[in-house]
């Protein structure tokens, strides 16, 4: 058990040394970040890019470790400008996913394709396990003040984590959490059991108390009926 604890502070010492300290000293002029085991180059080229992957596959092997086959891979940021065909074109990080996408100007209102990111299918798919998990459509004894009361903490979080680009991705975490209030509504209440009446109670609330809910605040009151 002890060695469970600290086991992620001596990994992240060692990756400290083995490839933080190591790219400061060698590669001073290069952006990188790291989080964990999951790291991001910034290259400006290929050629740049190739070179920096090979001399990182020696320096994971000098120190006895292997850059993972199949996450290790070169991304080229496909955009407006940049326009070359390349096997891969996105990348996942923290949760994100980093693509081309369709970007609206907020001083001239005109849409370009841009190199940005957005919440992951995966953060999406685990988000949306996590509402399912907790089962709180079967919790009767609840109230609607008391279901915001216990996940508006937990929806705060995910909008302030992954609703800071492209918001609009987050809709499918978000409208799911609206159809369990429709599942809970039809357990709760005898006359409200079928699912149009309930998605209909449950809109009226949305208007009626739009601050109830976290992402009812920012206006996400849709698929309840």
């Amino acid at each position: 058990m002890q060695g469970g604890v600290i086991s992620p502070v001596l990994s992240n010492l060692f990756l400290h040394y083995m490839f933080d300290s190591w790219m400061k000293r060698n590669y001073p002029t290069i952006p990188w970040c790291r989080y964990a085991d999951d790291g991001l180059v910034h290259c400006k080229t290929e050629r740049q890019a190739r070179h920096l992957l090979a001399e990182l596959t020696i320096r994971f092997k000098e120190c006895g470790l292997e850059l993972h086959p199949n996450k290790t891979k070169i991304v080229y940021c496909k955009d407006k400008i940049r326009k070359m065909e390349y096997p891969n074109t996105e990348f996942n990080f923290l949760g994100y996913c980093f693509r081309r996408r369709s970007v609206k100007s907020s001083k001239t209102n005109e849409v370009f394709l841009c190199f940005t990111p957005a919440v992951s299918k995966d953060a999406v798919k685990s988000m949306r396990a996590s509402t399912r998990s907790r089962k709180f459509y079967r919790r009767t004894d609840l109230s609607l003040k008391d279901i915001a009361r216990q996940f508006n903490p937990v929806i705060r979080g995910w909008i302030e984590c992954y609703g800071r680009f492209h918001r609009s991705a987050l809709n499918p975490v978000l409208l799911h959490f609206n159809k369990t209030l429709v599942a809970w509504a039809r357990r709760k209440y005898k006359k409200f059991r079928g699912k149009t009446r309930a998605g209909i109670l449950m809109a009226g609330i949305a208007k009626k108390e739009p601050q109830l809910f976290a992402h009812w605040r920012i206006g996400m009151i849709g698929e309840f009926a």
